[in-house]
């Protein structure tokens, strides 16, 4: 495994598709990834990164956005509200927009900086009560919600439970987002990327596959 086989293997799957060679964002989850490895994949050429933490993010590419131009990282985990200013001036795309209270934080500050990134509404599509994201049932009022306040919606996000076939998840996002006319879809991991793209994913989001498995925090 690695970025090249990856890449490969994002190719095949566009080209079973019928979609477009590069019509796929390959987003290479860094978080908990020792510096070095993620230089690495830098050093590959790559540039679309996803991070899990504002406050890992933000000690983490500051230094490499000096050596490396053309960055493009996007926040894939919750976003706190106390941390959405930090996160506007860090993040191309914030993938875990969930809940009103964080939608009216980011059009406030959108205002004040004159500048959001793109915006992917997360939707719980398995209605787990422990995970975060907008039901399916009140999304289509959330989506309005957010571009009522001028925000810049570009898609939707969602993490599939662990133990239900991934591919009903990821045709239902998709089912609601024809319906509320938006085409980023943010689904697919290490283990389902390739299901994901069969069914329309404009981003996929993988990291063990690229960098092996995540180091434990230490302490």
């Amino acid at each position: 495994m690695g970025l090249n086989d990856i890449r490969e293997r994002i190719g095949k799957a566009e080209a079973k598709a019928g979609r477009d060679p590069g019509s796929v964002t390959l987003i290479a989850v860094s978080k908990v990834q020792p510096l070095a490895r993620v230089e690495a994949v830098l050093e590959q050429g790559h540039r679309c990164f996803g991070e899990n933490k504002v406050q890992e993010a933000a000690g983490k590419w500051p230094g490499f956005r000096e050596r490396f131009d053309g960055i493009d990282l996007h926040l894939i985990g919750p976003l706190q509200t106390n941390k959405a200013r930090q996160a506007l001036g860090l993040f191309q795309a914030i993938h875990s927009v969930d809940r009103p209270k964080l939608a009216k934080t980011l059009a406030r500050l959108a205002q004040e900086e004159g500048q959001c990134p793109d915006l992917f509404i997360q939707v719980n599509t398995g209605e787990e009560p422990q995970k975060a994201g907008v039901l399916p049932a009140d999304a289509d009022a959330f989506v309005a919600e957010c571009q009522g306040m001028d925000l810049p919606v570009r898609g939707l996000m969602c993490i599939p439970p662990l133990d239900e076939e991934p591919s009903l998840h990821f045709a239902l996002l998709a089912k609601i987002a024809v319906r509320n006319g938006l085409d980023g879809l943010s689904m697919g991991m290490s283990s389902d990327f390739e299901s994901a793209i069969a069914l329309g994913a404009t981003h996929v989001r993988v990291g063990s596959a690229i960098f092996g498995e995540r180091a434990a925090p230490e302490g």
